[in-house]
């Protein structure tokens, strides 16, 4: 089990990671504003090695699935051992727990508010075909999927997560404000951003953005972003 920078632990929101490959972490999680939040304690992080729970002295956690096929699948017995000692830690056992996995619901901008309102997540990064299925209903899992698509393990979806609700955190931007105007939030894709020099290779910024006028600003920002979200993501509006 490693842990990294941390406050007292009284009040930071929390990640625990239960992966097969701990050295990972912290990765991109530790640099940035984010890694600065964690080196601060304004959240903290711990990963837990699947394979200390692994059966016998080679430490097995796969087995063939059943009912033939390829690949290996991740055993019961192993993740539920790992999940319930990560699950015995201060603090730990109200922790949310989800499988990252394809199948999931999707990681949304909504998904991640929630999260980051909580306590905090604890993530089974699962590798080979999968988990048992009898330990993801066992331990009452929540599957979360970035994207559809395939990646060779759950670390970095883990990843993807905990940057996605970390970012949420008071204190953690510094610019509060900047939030409510990012992609998603209110439906929308955000409208373009601009900054010196005026003029590039004959592209000029909007007029309209250096008139010093905000109510006109924000009116040709929101057009934007109206126009941006019918051409890219008219999913987006359909949801919202």
């Amino acid at each position: 089990m490693a842990h990294f920078p941390e406050n007292d632990g009284r009040t930071a929101w929390r990640a625990s990671v239960l992966t097969l490959f701990p050295e990972m972490f912290p990765g991109p999680l530790g640099v940035s504003l984010v890694g600065q939040a964690l080196a601060a304690g304004l959240w903290r992080l711990t990963t837990h090695q699947i394979r200390d729970f692994g059966i016998g002295r080679h430490r097995a956690v796969d087995d063939t699935p059943a009912g033939g096929g390829a690949g290996m699948v991740l055993r019961a017995d192993v993740v539920a051992n790992a999940v319930d000692h990560a699950r015995r830690e201060p603090g730990a056992a109200d922790l949310p727990l989800i499988y990252l996995s394809p199948r999931g619901e999707p990681l949304s901008q909504a998904l991640s508010r929630e999260l980051a309102a909580g306590p905090g997540v604890m993530l089974l990064a699962g590798r080979f075909e999968g988990v048992d299925e009898r330990v993801i209903e066992g331990r009452s899992m929540r599957e979360v999927s970035i994207g559809d698509y395939v990646l060779s393990g759950g670390e970095l979806a883990a990843m993807v997560l905990i940057d996605a609700a970390v970012r949420l955190l008071p204190g953690v931007l510094g610019a509060e404000e900047s939030l409510t105007h990012e992609s998603f939030e209110g439906g929308l894709l955000e409208y373009p951003q601009y900054t010196r020099p005026r003029e590039w290779e004959g592209l000029t910024i909007p007029d309209v953005l250096l008139s010093g006028d905000h109510k006109r600003i924000d009116a040709w920002r929101r057009a934007e972003a109206e126009r941006l979200t019918r051409e890219r993501r008219p999913d987006l509006k359909r949801r919202s």
